[in-house]
């Protein structure tokens, strides 16, 4: 008997609600500034850059983070001399402010209140948010700031654009 011509299609399991799918994700976004304070006081500053707003859910690890980290140092989101989006906040030498956002996670399909059961445990999270901004941290890089993990914040900032994009470490879709 010939061989099936058909390609075989894999068999995909669809995630019940409450299974994370092991994806770190940040919301960035392209600002002129922003600031973290806490108990009324500043804890954190930056000028032109991005804010980001990184969120951990259960089953991420430093893979996530490195994925996530490089994405992020040479995204092409700021203006050429064109006005086209073909520079980085490496090349403009901008700053970076990271914000622990577990909210990022919540999920809000179900009931009136947000579940956040596919956001890290703590500990993990913290450990893992460390990782990331470390891996932002580099010589001759960007500034890299931070808001206090797990701390009621007040973050401000003013959007330049606006330019918000929401990046997840999940694998790219090949296209067909």
């Amino acid at each position: 008997m010939p061989a099936d011509p058909r390609p075989t299609i894999p068999r995909v399991v669809p995630l019940r609600a409450g299974t994370p799918a092991a994806t770190m994700k940040i919301l960035l976004q392209r600002v002129e500034r922003a600031e973290v304070r806490v108990d009324g006081e500043a804890v954190s500053a930056i000028g032109p850059g991005l804010c980001v707003f990184l969120g951990v859910g259960k089953g991420d690890s430093e893979k996530d983070g490195v994925f996530l980290a490089d994405k992020l140092l040479n995204l092409r989101i700021f203006p050429d001399e064109s006005g086209r989006f073909d520079r980085s906040v490496t090349d403009t030498r901008g700053e970076i402010l990271v914000v622990s956002q577990f909210t990022l996670y919540g999920d809000c399909r179900k009931g009136r209140r947000p579940s956040m059961t596919d956001a890290a445990a703590p500990e993990e999270a913290e450990r893992l948010y460390r990782d990331f901004v470390d891996r932002l941290t580099l010589p001759g890089g960007p500034r890299v700031c931070t808001g206090t993990f797990q701390a009621a914040m007040k973050v401000s900032l003013v959007n330049d654009g606006p330019v918000t994009f929401l990046i997840d470490s999940a694998e790219p879709r090949k296209k067909p």
